[in-house]
């Protein structure tokens, strides 16, 4: 089974910009399905690319499957979405041996800055950057799926 094991965090302030260069790529998500512990979604990148995804499980360690698909097929499915179409641009920033993915969402999540660091195991120890504030990998909340059902937390 593919795995996906990442850790996220809220962006407490602005010194990741001093290190990306370009303009990042244009995301858009939408979700067709969620569950308590899977999702499917659709996502569309710079209007040139699209890939499907299932997820599974929740926290530190997910199932993940993702597949190339036309793009024509991407925004058919799209439009039959459940919730909000995420939008977000997305920044790779390279940190010591590890790339933290850094999202600013744009739309009805503007203002939110979320970080990601992939790793190898669950249990794999490193220095964060400094501009990672509260860690929220075990807030359900915070995953894509949730804000694009939920919007914005209010805690």
């Amino acid at each position: 089974m593919a795995r996906e094991i990442e850790r996220k965090f809220l962006v407490r302030n602005d010194e990741w910009r001093r290190l990306v260069e370009g303009a990042g790529a244009r995301i858009s998500q939408a979700y067709l399905f969620v569950g308590e512990d899977r999702s499917c979604r659709i996502r569309i990148i710079d209007e040139t690319t699209a890939r499907l995804t299932i997820k599974t499980g929740r926290g530190i360690d997910r199932g993940e499957f993702e597949y190339e698909i036309p793009l024509q097929d991407a925004e058919d499915l799209a439009a039959e979405r459940i919730g909000s179409l995420i939008e977000k641009r997305r920044y790779r920033i390279a940190h010591g041996d590890h790339v933290v993915e850094l999202d600013v969402f744009e739309g009805e999540l503007a203002g939110l800055v979320l970080g990601e660091i992939e790793l190898s195991s669950a249990d794999t120890q490193m220095a964060l950057p400094d501009y990672f504030g509260e860690e929220v990998t075990d807030n359900p909340a915070y995953t894509n799926a949730r804000l694009a059902l939920n919007g914005l937390p209010t805690n």
